[in-house]
């Protein structure tokens, strides 16, 4: 990690460790508190690179909604930050610590309070691990579409406070759109209700799209009711050989305009093959400039490949591989998911940009990304959800190098400025944190700024819940 430090904001009445201590014990079981320096330190960021992160004067480790009202309370009172944190699988800086804050760590809020198959719906706390909740729901018959990189690992409400995206957002959307309620702890320590259980509704303004994505700077999530689907088929995949990156987004945009609605359309640039078949020995040709994987959880998708395949021949696949079964497509989709850990064994750290363009202009970014990588002579693979126009160019690098770092660094930057040339945004699904908010004022702009920090004041005048982040 290459980090300095976020320092808290002044106050006069700047409460001494003893007094905070105190007071959060009066309301808290003792384990719930942690003080131990090492053991503090641990908590102190994300997984992010190039981000600030300070040491926090205390973790607390709350298991009701009552808990997190009394710390808020202490923190309104005290004035003291608090930053709230899920697994801390974020790519951002957004749960980094800030110097005497109090990390409010959540993952101990770990019940699935109901599932109901009637309502469709499930009722969460918010440190439920995704992938625990989407094999509760299978039992009974659900699914729960939202599936980030970091499934096994990361929370509900860490991807609701990032509004975390996955491989499947082609065809069933993002996080945001499977929140229907949220109980929200506010900075005061108030509890506050938003949104419904129901199948609709539009009363009042739409606080819970509100709380998706503000990274814990509004308010405390406690508990969601999140909205489900039937569970699908079994999905089959389809893996196509490309000669260049330019053909394979030729071939994502005949998916697209061709009316298919594929279950996962991933892609790998050439630097991200290479990297995998160094780690694996998984036997890809080593003239593959991109690999394009698409995926149909129809009941018919032997059909969906078939029509898929011949699309991707006409943009000039090299080669398509359809698989005739679950235990195939598996081996299929082993690229990608080695994918990340795959561009990491390059140099030892990577820094992950998040970069989302109009399909139409996926092919300009790739060639974009190749621009950058030659200018700062440094390996950029690109892995992308390609049929949302998702792209994560994956900077590798090697910290223990200024000089490399510093390239890294200003790569980073250029890649996001190309997004935004080419008519997209800074992040997908990242969110902004620490690392992206120089760049949410250029994407936003001065109106767009001053209104959001207008919200911010609303829900927390004293600017104690995570600040230094966003703006």
């Amino acid at each position: 990690m290459i980090m300095s430090r976020i320092e808290a904001p002044s106050s006069e009445d700047t409460a001494t460790t003893g007094n905070l201590l105190d007071l959060l014990l009066s309301g808290l079981p003792a384990e719930a508190v942690l003080t131990d320096p090492d053991v503090t330190a641990s908590y102190a960021h994300d997984m992010a690179s190039f981000c600030p992160a300070g040491a926090p004067a205390v973790v607390v480790l709350p298991r009701t909604a009552e808990q997190v009202q009394h710390v808020m309370r202490t923190a309104t009172a005290l004035r003291v930050p608090v930053v709230p944190q899920g697994a801390r699988t974020g790519l951002s800086g957004a749960a980094n610590a800030s110097d005497g804050c109090i990390v409010l760590s959540l993952t101990k809020m770990d019940r699935i309070l109901e599932i109901n198959p009637v309502d469709r719906v499930a009722v969460v706390e918010p440190g439920v691990i995704n992938a625990a909740l989407s094999r509760a729901v299978g039992e009974h018959g659900l699914y729960y579409p939202p599936d980030p990189s970091s499934w096994e690992m990361c929370t509900i409400g860490g991807n609701i406070g990032t509004a975390s995206g996955g491989l499947c957002c082609v065809k069933y959307g993002v996080t945001a759109e499977y929140v229907l309620g949220l109980d929200v702890v506010l900075a005061d320590g108030r509890l506050m209700s938003t949104g419904r259980r129901t199948a609709k509704g539009v009363a009042g303004y739409d606080l819970t799209r509100l709380f998706v994505g503000s990274e814990g700077s509004l308010g405390i999530v406690v508990r969601a009711v999140l909205g489900l689907r039937p569970k699908p088929p079994e999905q089959l995949v389809l893996a196509a050989e490309f000669a260049s990156g330019a053909a394979a987004c030729d071939a994502v945009c005949r998916i697209m305009e061709g009316g298919h609605v594929p279950s996962l359309l991933e892609l790998m640039d050439r630097t991200t093959v290479k990297a995998v078949n160094d780690l694996a020995q998984m036997g890809l040709p080593e003239s593959t400039e991109a690999l394009l994987l698409a995926a149909f959880d129809t009941t018919d998708p032997a059909a969906d490949l078939a029509a898929v395949g011949a699309l991707c021949e006409a943009a000039g696949a090299t080669q398509v591989v359809p698989a005739d079964d679950a235990a195939e497509s598996e081996l299929l989709l082993q690229a990608r998911r080695l994918s990340l850990t795959a561009l990491e064994a390059v140099k030892g750290v990577t820094m992950i940009d998040d970069v989302c363009v109009p399909r139409s202009r996926l092919a300009e970014m790739l060639d974009g990304v190749d621009r950058i990588a030659e200018k700062y002579q440094l390996t950029i693979g690109v892995v992308a959800h390609a049929g949302d126009g998702n792209t994560h160019p994956t900077v590798c690098f090697d910290p223990g190098d200024p000089d490399e770092s510093r390239r890294a660094r200003e790569s980073f930057d250029e890649i996001m400025a190309l997004g935004l040339e080419l008519g997209g945004t800074i992040t997908g699904e990242h969110g902004v944190g620490v690392l992206k908010k120089e760049w949410l004022a250029r994407e936003i702009g001065p109106v767009g700024m001053e209104l959001q920090r207008a919200v911010k004041q609303a829900f927390d005048p004293l600017n104690i819940l995570n600040p230094g982040k966003l703006f």
